[in-house]
């Protein structure tokens, strides 16, 4: 096997890339660290250097999916198509805008399993924490244009995006078909 160097964010950037693609593909229980050093093309020791475990990995494929949640509502703000709408439309857009790439809910079930409750609830601060600024921008609107009235618009949208994440994640909150 020939040597590749590479920049360490870089390497670190392709495994996730490599792992978020075969967990979207297959069920992240039947992939194992050998199917991502094959489709790498990598020794062992290398994605061992930058991270300890699958699970580790992720959480990190997680937080990609997170990044790029924010990276497209934070265009989506800042789109020409979104610039004149009033607040209350924005935040409607954001709400439903919930379109996740394909594979993704697979990989964001694994984090329902027994053993991955811990890191579930650490992502979902994660999320809160970085997507709660942009609802903030979308209340502060609304304060603006008199439909909102709040003091806090960040702390407003924490709780908005914490309330609406726990009554749509089924690995916080099962509901049964009646409710």
């Amino acid at each position: 096997m020939v040597r590749t160097v590479k920049k360490p964010e870089e390497r670190r950037n392709e495994i996730v890339k490599a792992a978020r693609k075969l967990f979207q593909t297959y069920d992240y229980n039947k992939v194992t660290m050998q199917n991502l050093m094959e489709s790498l093309n990598i020794a062992k020791g290398t994605i061992y250097h930058y991270f300890k475990s699958k699970q580790e990995l992720l959480e990190a494929v997680v937080e990609d999916i997170v990044d790029d949640e924010f990276n497209r509502k934070n265009a989506l703000l800042q789109s020409e198509s979104m610039r004149d709408l009033p607040a209350i439309e924005k935040l409607k857009i954001f709400i439903t805008d919930n379109a996740a790439r394909d594979g993704d809910e697979q990989i964001l079930d694994s984090l329902h399993h027994p053993e991955n409750a811990e890191m579930h609830t650490r992502q979902l601060g994660r999320y809160i924490v970085k997507l709660a600024p942009l609802y903030a921008i979308v209340f502060e609107q609304g304060c603006q244009e008199r439909v909102f009235k709040v003091k806090h618009p960040l702390e407003v949208a924490e709780m908005v995006l914490a309330g609406a994440q726990f009554l749509t994640d089924v690995g916080f909150y099962p509901w049964t078909e009646g409710q």
